[in-house]
């Protein structure tokens, strides 16, 4: 059978994403290695990791990185803010965002909300966190609900045709 006539594998992108994704991941790793093995001594403590989902619509994989100077090619560690693991689900007239924060005090988490973008923002004496999430669709500013228990921020959002900014006072 010539190459012409075989039939491609519907899963034949899906790969090549995975393998691309790796490549990163490896580039990342070299990255903080030769970091390491160059400034043995001025390095403080750095994250990185990603996590692996099912995407909602088409059931290709999302990749999401999180940990220090994600995607922004700066050096990892000392004093580059750090991007939270998190999730966004969307259940009939809502939407939940969940972000991982241990360690992080209530008082010192900074959210809002302007259109369609949700800004967290830590910045305490040890470390300086962000992340924005572009959500999926407008909320509504008056029935929005944050929680912060055991290091995890749950912001739970109604949807909505009208969005306007809002600051969110987290319980």
């Amino acid at each position: 059978m010539n190459d012409e006539k075989k039939r491609k594998h519907p899963f034949d992108d899906s790969f090549g994403f995975f393998d691309r994704e790796w490549d990163r991941i490896r580039e990342m790793m070299d990255m903080m290695a030769d970091r390491t093995l160059r400034d043995k001594g001025d390095l403080e403590p750095f994250v990185y990791g990603f996590s692996v989902r099912t995407g909602p619509d088409d059931g290709k994989p999302v990749f999401q990185r999180f940990g220090d100077a994600v995607g922004s090619g700066e050096s990892v560690g000392n004093g580059v803010s750090r991007e939270p693991l998190s999730d966004i689900i969307e259940r009939g007239d809502t939407i939940s965002v969940t972000v991982e924060l241990p360690g992080i005090e209530k008082d010192d988490i900074d959210v809002d909300i302007d259109g369609r973008r949700m800004t967290i923002n830590v910045d305490d004496q040890h470390r300086r966190i962000q992340k924005e999430i572009e959500l999926p669709c407008g909320v509504d500013g008056e029935s929005i609900k944050a929680t912060f228990r055991n290091g995890v921020l749950d912001v739970v959002l109604n949807k909505t045709e009208d969005a306007k900014p809002h600051k969110i006072k987290i319980e």
